[in-house]
């Protein structure tokens, strides 16, 4: 059956906002393995209601194939600008000097300039309908962190973000513009929590494991607090769907390669997962392969192990069954702070155990070449974490026969990263 066709490029075509997310977990060939508690000490489970808000458990642990979008939270998406644009990258094409056809699904173009306030916005109106006047959350280059700040705003919520260190010294942009949005913002680890303080040392360059368990810690030292998480839970990556199930209804012909890069895995299941979810029922991207780019500093997919492990660095978490380095890993700081996670999402790592997922690793040199030279053949400054995906794109194009077709997740913009550019080129 396949994708829809559209008869023009996409500069001209309209796609309206989805009203339901897809859960990939009712199509998977397996079944997901629970979350799990350790041998020892309390439950990690029974702490997730004192956690999160409860409609997030619930999609957490739901069969359910589609999952109805709260019109409140379908206004916001409007509002931002959902849905957001595919193009062609022929400037890319031309520069490679290939007869491969590329695009890019653009999700810059959303006001914190990336992907991740798809979730933020999901999250804050579930924890506002808890009840919640106060959301934290972790963040490693700052995205995560502005989407939460704007999203919490938007709902009238007080926002508390803990930032790892390393890219709070340097990510001096995103921190200003967390606060414009009203949020607080401590560098990870910190002096705030118990957590923090075991870590803490002024020249740490922090972790994404870290600052997760500061965060669980400070919502749990107070009252009318929700934990608001960025990746890794299925709940996160089945709200990005709206990515996926927008570019599928885009693409004016389906990809021989489907491409986005991995932190913790968001990114890459809003691109992919809807995708992949027909290939498995048998509805279309039977050729398709599907390439998820990570970063060398954190390569849990090319060099992890599959086992269950804390998605933070603490262990105050449930254990998730899922490619790890190891919780207490802490990956070297690098432009793509994003990327500096010790695991991937429950479900990816199994897509990627099954064969259907194809992982590759890049160096940060290499990574930012292809960054510049997309800057300047198709106008955008990429988010450093997005450009791990261009990297593999400019890879795929130059061995993939003439008139193949790659599409790929541009997940964020670079305008906020001048320092990983100014390091770079200088």
């Amino acid at each position: 059956m396949g994708v829809k066709v559209f008869k023009q490029l996409l500069s001209g075509a309209y796609v309206g906002v989805v009203s339901r997310w897809y859960n990939i977990a009712a199509d998977l060939p397996i079944a997901l393995s629970p979350p799990r508690d350790p041998d020892e000490g309390e439950s990690r489970i029974g702490l997730l209601s004192k956690i999160l808000p409860s409609a997030l458990i619930d999609q957490e642990f739901t069969a359910e194939r589609w999952v109805s979008i709260p019109e409140e939270v379908r206004d916001v998406y409007r509002r931002v600008g959902r849905p957001t644009p595919l193009f062609r990258a022929e400037g890319l094409e031309r520069a490679l000097g290939v007869k491969t056809r590329i695009y890019y699904k653009f999700e810059g173009v959303l006001p914190v300039g990336s992907h991740k306030l798809n979730t933020a916005v999901a999250q804050a109106y579930y924890a506002k309908a808890d009840g919640a006047v106060e959301v934290a959350t972790e963040t490693g280059a700052g995205q995560w962190g502005m989407a939460v700040s704007l999203a919490a705003a938007l709902f009238g919520l007080k926002a508390v973000v803990f930032m790892t260190r390393s890219s709070y010294n340097s990510k001096r942009q995103r921190l200003t513009f967390m606060r414009t949005y009203g949020a607080v913002v401590y560098p990870s680890p910190s002096e705030v929590t118990e957590a923090g303080r075991r870590h803490y040392r002024p020249d740490h360059p922090g972790s994404l494991g870290i600052a997760i368990s500061e965060a669980v810690e400070y919502v749990l030292s107070g009252e009318r607090r929700r934990y608001l998480p960025g990746s890794v839970m299925e709940f996160v990556l089945m709200h990005q769907t709206v990515i996926g199930l927008e570019a599928v209804e885009q693409l004016p012909e389906e990809p021989d390669v489907a491409v986005a890069c991995v932190g913790g895995g968001s990114n890459f299941a809003g691109f992919t997962y809807p995708m992949i979810g027909m290939r498995l029922r048998g509805e279309g991207f039977e050729k398709t392969r599907f390439v998820a780019v990570e970063s060398e500093a954190a390569p849990k997919l090319t060099r992890g192990e599959y086992k269950y492990d804390f998605p933070d660095a603490v262990g105050v978490l449930p254990m998730l069954k899922m490619y790890t380095l190891g919780h207490d890993y802490v990956p070297p700081a690098i432009h793509a702070a994003g990327l500096r996670y010790h695991g991937a999402a429950p479900s990816l790592s199994l897509l990627k155990r099954l064969g259907i997922v194809e992982p590759l690793a890049y160096p940060q040199e290499e990574v930012m070449k292809a960054a510049v030279l997309f800057a300047r053949s198709e106008g955008v400054v990429p988010a450093p974490e997005s450009a791990h995906a261009i990297r593999a794109v400019i890879d795929l194009a130059k061995k993939l026969p003439d008139g193949s077709v790659i599409a790929f997740n541009l997940s964020g913009h670079g305008l906020l990263d001048a320092d990983a550019y100014e390091k770079f080129l200088a």
